[in-house]
């Protein structure tokens, strides 16, 4: 038997652009490709904090500082939301209890804060982020989608 599991997550970027005219993907950084252990061409998952929005894509490398979304996704986010981008690959039994997902922290500039090989707690403090930085645009009466942690 294999298992979905996740490979590795880029945490709480922040979407530099949203280009609708280009032919698909999301552009990232070289530097947090290489640090999440992510391919050019591997298929990511990206979960929108700021409303909600979950969409499948696949890497390009872009510039420095770079996670655009390009093609039909630049309709799902704006520029300034906060991401996740997770990719999973398949386990046997045995390689999925040895498994630690590479999860990479970035701060507000897409600079790599922190990087580790293991799950941890998820928190307010290691991400640099508080609830009243993620804009919404949902009125000030309007409950706000709860922060997807994956």
């Amino acid at each position: 038997m294999f298992l979905h599991m996740m490979k590795c997550k880029i945490h709480r970027a922040r979407v530099t652009g949203a280009d609708l005219d280009y032919e698909g993907s999301i552009s990232l950084c070289p530097e947090l490709i290489e640090a999440a252990g992510l391919r050019v061409n591997e298929k990511v998952d990206i979960y929108n904090i700021n409303n909600g929005a979950r969409f499948h894509t696949y890497v390009i490398e872009g510039q420095h500082g770079d996670v655009c979304l390009n093609g039909a996704a630049a309709r799902l986010v704006a520029r300034g939301d906060l991401v996740i981008i997770v990719a999973y690959g398949m386990y046997t039994e045995v390689e999925a209890n040895q498994h630690k997902p590479r999860v990479v922290f970035v701060d507000a500039q897409n600079r790599i804060a922190e990087k580790a090989s293991k799950e941890f707690p998820h928190s307010r403090e290691r991400s640099g982020y508080s609830q009243s930085e993620v804009k919404s645009p949902r009125s000030a009466t309007s409950p706000q989608p709860e922060e997807v942690v994956t």
